[in-house]
């Protein structure tokens, strides 16, 4: 018997009812799927909409796309963080269009191949847009998965989403794939959620569900234990000059890679004086001439492997030296892409 028999039964029609009306299931075009699929990975739902359809109306066609300059690339991403989401975006497009002809192949293992694509989202794609048979496991699969059968297995092994993923397929029948896909997913991001207690009563398949009827939700799924993030000191220097701030853009490789950032330099721990006093002598040397200390900050950015811990000082300076771009507001809020780590600083200089 199918580990998972139950489910086709029960699931669609419940999300049939529950579904939340998201702009990416109005139609089954893979374009929007794919795009849809690769900025929700690790980002909510909320957050996603408005980039989604910003995104669309400005990259309507996997040409546009593929066409599309770096940097206005960089700038309807900005804020999503995992920017090489968008890079392997444009290459997978420019793909496309190469070999294709803009046109999606309709073959799992040829989404799969594509810049980007992972298993899970090759699966949503050909699942949802072409009906295969192809499970998309996510972690809010693998979490009602484990929950369902008490499922001791670690999710963050490659092998473990394999064997799920194997073990839902035979759930996979004509006409039902894409529904079955979403209800999953819909199931895991709404019902059996990952933070807080899972809404046990409102679950379509509690009455399946070993955690439910034993109360061990909290011990499933299984993970990796978290490692602890690297602490990085970092002195920004946010330089206005006029009314042109100094901006500059990263290296080509490594975090935030080709992003445009508020001139900064990694720091040693030190007293309030002595780090005001050296962020002064770094733009002084860098040629800016100091004339006033406007104000200092701090934020914290978190990132998957890193901890930046920023303390920015506000300068007004004299001059305008070739090493930066010094940038007008209005090209720092519509030309410029500024990673969500610098955001914070931008906000606060537009009120000097």
């Amino acid at each position: 018997m199918e580990r998972f028999a139950y489910i086709p039964a029960i699931l669609p029609d419940w999300y049939a009812a529950h579904a939340r009306a998201l702009p990416w299931r109005q139609d089954r075009e893979p374009y929007h799927v794919w795009i849809s699929e690769i900025m929700l990975q690790q980002t909510r739902v909320e957050a996603v909409i408005g980039y989604y359809l910003r995104f669309l109306r400005e990259l309507p066609t996997v040409q546009a796309l593929a066409a599309v300059e770096d940097d206005q690339l960089m700038k309807l991403w900005e804020g999503l963080g995992y920017y090489n989401r968008a890079r392997n975006l444009k290459k997978a497009a420019q793909l496309l269009v190469e070999r294709y002809h803009g046109v999606f192949p309709a073959v799992y293992d040829e989404i799969r191949a594509l810049p980007g694509v992972g298993a899970y989202t090759a699966g949503a794609i050909a699942s949802i847009c072409f009906d295969l048979p192809t499970p998309a496991v996510d972690g809010n699969v693998l979490r009602v998965c484990a929950r369902l059968n008490e499922d001791g297995r670690n999710i963050d092994k490659e092998t473990t989403k394999k064997q799920v993923a194997a073990e839902l397929q035979p759930l996979y029948r004509p006409g039902l794939c894409g529904i079955l896909t979403q209800s999953l997913m819909e199931l895991g991001a709404c019902v059996c959620v990952p933070n807080g207690n899972p809404k046990c009563t409102e679950c379509p398949l509690a009455a399946h569900c070993l955690a439910n009827a034993h109360t061990s939700w909290a011990g499933f799924p299984v993970r990796d234990a978290k490692k602890q993030r690297k602490r990085v000191e970092k002195t920004v220097l946010f330089l206005k000059c006029g009314d042109r701030y100094a901006v500059r853009k990263r290296k080509s490789t490594g975090l935030l890679a080709n992003l445009w950032e508020f001139p900064n330099v990694d720091t040693a721990p030190a007293s309030e004086d002595d780090a005001l006093r050296r962020a002064a002598e770094i733009a002084a040397d860098w040629g800016t001439s100091p004339a006033q200390l406007l104000m200092q900050t701090a934020y914290t950015h978190i990132f998957t492997h890193v901890e930046w811990h920023m303390t920015c000082y506000y300068f007004e300076c004299r001059e305008m030296p070739d090493a930066f771009v010094w940038a007008s507001a209005a090209e720092l809020q519509n030309t410029y892409a500024l990673p969500s780590a610098f955001r914070p600083f931008l906000d606060a200089g537009m009120q000097l």
